[in-house]
């Protein structure tokens, strides 16, 4: 069998780690393969360009090859600051769309890291696609790509032969997929041992860091979240919630969702979850204690709406992210 070809497109500011991380991945893949009595290499790989020079993140110089035909052109992440104008450098990067096109026309698979989902969706790439990217820049791919249908909850999404992954670590997710789908489960799990990496993520929920995340809503919303935060124990009550803010339950739902997108409950939903995933992984409180704090008398019910948040039950998100505290102890 004739190996795959597998180029990176490498373009001023992209990320270098994420130039090399799948195409040393796929090395490692390759080693493994062929000490399981593999005929030949499995990949043939290449980093390649429009243009003549790449300075990667960092100032890093990355040698470059001409563009060439592939079977599959991934596309690494950027640095995307608050403070970067994102048109410029997507305007600025003209010459890597065009290649993006052509080779996708061509028929080669295309896939991006991170946040490189962006210039997949500037060269059209992802219209009336499923995709995914980093959740920290979720919002802003969703509001400025109304026409890409975003699963920001996913680790990979692959849709008719373009493929996008969350971020950064979830191009070695990606990376093994494609070594089990090419060289079979027991290479892809033989390369995840050796490389320590998890072979069973389907999510990057249980990332999310909401501290993170842009403020959504103005100065009503902001009331209700704050006020819900400081009552996380308390029954929800749309009434009673009303009533502390002199509107109606109807005035309360409308405005609420008008500035958020969301109702009460179910933001009182996502806070209780973010506080029983600092419960449980800074304390060694029981998972119904830490139910009952958030404000679920069934541990049972706390565990489904935990797992749907985070993609992991309450006692193997603990065994995941358990840490200890800034002193140490």
């Amino acid at each position: 069998m004739s190996p795959l070809r597998v180029s990176v497109l490498a373009y001023p500011g992209c990320f270098a780690s994420e130039v090399f991380g799948v195409l040393d991945l796929l090395t490692m893949a390759g080693h493994v393969a062929a000490a399981r009595g593999a005929d030949g290499p499995s990949y043939e790989t290449s980093v390649v360009s429009p243009r003549r020079r790449v300075f990667a993140s960092g100032g890093t110089r990355v040698d470059v090859a001409a563009v060439r035909p592939a079977d599959m052109l991934l596309v690494p992440g950027f640095a995307l600051s608050p403070a970067l104008d994102l048109d410029a450098v997507l305007a600025g990067l003209g010459p890597e769309t065009a290649v993006l096109r052509a080779q996708a026309a061509s028929g080669a698979a295309v896939v991006s890291i991170c946040v490189g989902a962006f210039l997949l969706a500037e060269a059209g790439l992802l219209r009336d696609r499923e995709a995914t990217t980093s959740w920290l820049y979720a919002d802003r791919f969703g509001r400025r790509y109304a026409d890409v249908r975003l699963r920001p909850e996913r680790l990979v999404v692959t849709d008719r032969g373009v493929t996008t992954t969350a971020a950064f670590s979830a191009m070695y997710d990606f990376a093994l997929r494609l070594v089990r789908d090419h060289d079979g489960p027991g290479v892809a799990r033989a390369t995840a041992r050796v490389a320590l990496l998890d072979d069973a993520r389907s999510t990057q929920s249980a990332y999310v860091d909401p501290a993170l995340l842009p403020a959504v809503g103005s100065g009503f919303s902001l009331r209700v979240r704050r006020w819900l935060d400081q009552n996380l124990a308390v029954r929800y009550d749309l009434p009673a919630l009303a009533r502390a803010f002199g509107v109606s339950p109807r005035t309360m739902l409308r405005r609420f969702k008008g500035e958020t997108g969301e109702t009460p409950l179910t933001y009182l939903h996502t806070a209780r979850v973010r506080r029983a995933r600092l419960l449980l992984e800074t304390t060694d409180r029981t998972v119904a204690s830490v139910a009952a704090a958030v404000g679920y008398g069934d541990a049972g019910a706390f565990s489904t709406v935990f797992t749907r948040h985070t993609g992991r039950r309450p006692s193997a998100y603990r065994t995941a992210f358990r840490r200890c505290d800034d002193r140490g102890e």
